[in-house]
């Protein structure tokens, strides 16, 4: 054999032993205590070898999808967190955001001095002063409010200084804040039983006759 085939031949042949022990190396599932554990030394007690072929290679490179998937972990806990969490200087939170259509201050401080004027009737006065009211409430998104309804609301206001077409626009009023708002419905109608119990007694005391004189 040539010089260069012999050094070649005894290249392969070092290389090839040194890659046989660990082609040969064995993993030893071992039963320790009832737990499983994995040596590469013969298990003391009980256990077996792995076959070569559970040892080949198979793994895949995971990091960055379990980067991934941690991150949006991390992102759902802190949406969920800022959605529960209590506001930090003891405020309460703010009042749910609705379609509300409401007065503006200005509107609101005209109606404050509406409910001022003494030319206004008590029922008048307590009208405008349940006006003002119900607009505070639409402002903290009570109710289902269009700026019709607060058209309406207006010309009631308006109308109160008339000694003929207040009441027919109260009611009116009325009627809208009943169908908007149904917290205020429930008012309005026992304010409204109230008075019809209060008219009723007031007119039985009309109809009473008068005691004959001694």
């Amino acid at each position: 054999m040539p010089k260069i085939h012999r050094t070649a031949f005894a290249c392969l042949l070092a290389a090839s032993a040194m890659a046989a022990p660990a082609a040969r190396a064995e993993v030893w599932k071992c039963v320790i205590d009832g737990k499983v554990h994995y040596s590469d030394q013969p298990c003391p007690n009980k256990g077996e070898p792995l076959p070569q072929r559970a040892l080949q290679g198979n793994v895949v490179d995971t990091s960055a999808d379990r980067a991934a998937i941690a991150e949006r972990a991390r992102a759902a806990s802190a949406e969920e967190r800022a959605g529960t969490a209590a506001p930090s200087n003891g405020t309460q939170p703010a009042p749910p955001v609705t379609n509300n259509v409401c007065p503006s201050e200005r509107d609101i401080a005209g109606m404050e001095t509406k409910a001022s004027s003494i030319s206004l009737s008590p029922e008048a006065k307590r009208f405008v002063q349940d006006e003002i009211r119900r607009a505070r409430q639409c402002q903290k998104g009570q109710g289902n409010y269009s700026a019709a309804d607060w058209n309406i609301s207006k010309q009631a206001v308006d109308a109160q200084s008339s000694l003929t077409g207040g009441p027919d626009a109260r009611r009116r009023a009325e009627a809208m804040h009943s169908a908007a708002n149904a917290n205020e419905g429930d008012r309005i109608q026992r304010q409204r039983e109230l008075e019809a119990r209060e008219a009723a007694r007031k007119e039985r005391e009309r109809e009473r006759p008068a005691s004959s004189p001694r």
